[in-house]
Formats: C-alpha cells, structure tokens, sequence
C-alpha cells in the first residue's frame, strides 16, 4: 500500500495500516517540506505516476483536495481501502473504494459508502445510510438509520444526525450540532439544525 499525503491524517492511516500489519511501501507529499512521516521518507509523487495496479490511499483529510487528486491521478486507479481491525462494518454493507474507516467505527447493514469517503474514529453510521463520494464523517459523529449525505459533504466531530435526514452535496455541518432537518446543497451550518416556526 502507497500513501499519498503525510499530514495528520496520514499519521492516522499509517497507525490504522500497522494494526492490521499491512506493509506501507511508499508516502507521497507534494509539500517539499514534509521529509518524514512516522519515521517513513516522504518522496515528491513521480512524474510518470505509479503503475496502475499498484494500491494508494489518498492520505487527504480535505473532502475537495481528495476530489483534485482522483482528477489529476486517475479514476481509474486501484484506489484500496483502509478499515481499522477495531472498526465494525457490517458484511451486509457497501463499500466503495480508497475509503476509510477508522477506530471504533461502525458502519451497519445496508449503509452504503461511497468512494474516497473518510469514517472518522468512532463514528457511528447505522442502518440504511447512504453516503456519497468524497465525504468526510468526523469523529464522534452519529448518523442515525437512513440518513443521506451528498458527495463532498463534511459532517463535524460530535454531530448527531437523527433519522431519515438528507443532507446535500458539498455541505458542511460543524462540530456538535444536532440535524433535524433536511440541508441543502452548499450549505454551512452550526448548532441545533431544526425547522424553523414561521
């Protein structure tokens, strides 16, 4: 497995890949001043990319910057997925690739994730969720059964979600709040997301 991005998140990867002892080849960073990550060189990404088959992660916390990598990589790439050993995903889910699941999470029957999706530790994602492409679910985060969220959305630390809601693209909803209604497309929102009495 090849990482590409040595920030944070990729610290957070690289402990996910060691819990399951899966051999990390190579990081890419295009920030000539990361030189380590966790003790593994950091290389600039090779002009002629790698070869098709050849596993990445995109190691990127930011839904829109994951989005320009894909573009610029190829979609076409065998992207793999990183679930964490203390992670739960129901066998009788969906998920796509390059997606990641981190500690603690828990991803229940008939939820389906999309491609490059971030299921950050200990996020919750119950029964009949649907998450688009390029989503980021932030830690502490609870989607209740049936809940949507569009591609490239970012759902904060600690939100809760109640059941049914749909959430659109590129949405951010910031940490803590609690959703009580639908959100549209291109919305940022803070707090107790409700209808409003007119």
């Amino acid at each position: 497995m090849y990482l590409f991005g040595a920030s944070g998140h990729a610290k957070a990867i690289i402990s996910a890949l060691e819990s399951q002892n899966i051999p990390l080849m190579g990081v890419f960073d295009d920030n000539p001043e990361l030189e380590l990550c966790l003790g593994y060189p950091v290389q600039r990404w090779p002009e002629q990319g790698l070869p098709a088959d050849t596993k990445l992660i995109l190691a990127i916390g930011v839904n829109k910057t994951r989005e320009k990598l894909v573009q610029r990589i190829g979609a076409s790439h065998n992207y793999g997925n990183i679930i964490h050993r203390m992670a739960f995903v129901s066998q009788h889910s969906r998920v796509g690739q390059g997606t990641v699941i981190m500690a603690s999470a828990t991803v229940q029957a008939a939820a389906h994730i999309g491609d490059h999706v971030i299921i950050n530790t200990s996020a919750s994602v119950d029964h009949d969720c649907q998450i688009g492409d390029f989503v980021h679910i932030g830690p502490n985060a609870t989607l209740c059964g049936g809940v949507s969220v569009g591609h490239g959305s970012l759902i904060g630390a600690g939100c809760t979600i109640v059941p049914g809601i749909r959430i659109g693209r590129d949405v951010v909803i910031g940490a803590g709040s609690v959703v009580l209604r639908d959100v549209e497309d291109g919305q940022h929102l803070n707090g107790l997301i409700k209808i409003e009495k007119k």
